[in-house]
């Protein structure tokens, strides 16, 4: 669709241009195929977030000190 025009785009840029085009489309890239593989799926990457303070609170305590940050 648009691949010519953004060739010949990118081929009148000097090479310093040329990887910051680079580097742009492969943060586009990211961006939005994180977006597509999580939509609708929880992460649990935060787990264990807590864990060095599993000794000083109880689940039930941190969830009323939660609520007085709000």
């Amino acid at each position: 669709m648009h691949e010519k025009e953004i060739e010949e785009k990118i081929q009148k840029l000097p090479e310093n241009l040329r990887r910051e085009v680079l580097d742009y489309l492969d943060f586009l890239l990211g961006k939005y195929q994180g977006r597509e593989n999580s939509r609708g799926k929880f992460k649990f990457d935060w787990e264990g977030g807590l864990s060095e303070i599993r000794e000083e609170f109880t689940s039930v305590e941190l969830q009323h000190k939660s609520l007085e940050w709000r």
